[in-house]
């Protein structure tokens, strides 16, 4: 029989991501056993925080053979993020897409010239990569 707690340390950055985007709406609503497998459950808000948390499974078994997951996306393909103190298209990028290289195709998306110019409240868009 599948230990739960095992799976869940296991599984534990995974429910972490979804944690790390709950103010844009992302949560998990289940951990359960489901037979062998966690059945993990959750929403999140867009593609690209899917994509993200899809990273994090792989990084964490890359066949998650003991994962059942039903997390639901609940809007759109892009990720709206409004600039605040602090921020750079680096520092987000390495946040939606977990590499600090992706500050060019969110520059481009949101109509940015110079991708060091952003404003603080400024909207800009995450877009979703393939």
């Amino acid at each position: 029989m599948a230990d739960l707690n095992a799976l869940k340390q296991k599984y534990q950055p995974v429910v972490d991501t979804i944690n790390e985007f709950a103010e844009f709406g992302a949560k998990v609503t289940g951990e359960d056993l489901d037979g062998e497998k966690l059945k993990l459950t959750g929403e999140v808000p867009s593609k690209v925080i899917a994509n993200r948390v899809w990273d994090v499974i792989k990084q964490c078994d890359p066949t998650y053979s003991d994962l059942e997951h039903g997390i639901t996306t609940t809007g759109p393909d892009d990720q709206e993020y409004h600039l605040k103190a602090g921020d750079n298209l680096s520092k987000i990028s390495k946040l939606f897409y977990g590499t600090p290289n992706k500050y060019p195709e969110i520059a481009k998306a949101s109509g940015m010239a110079d991708p060091n110019k952003g404003l603080v409240g400024q909207k800009i868009i995450v877009p979703a990569l393939d």
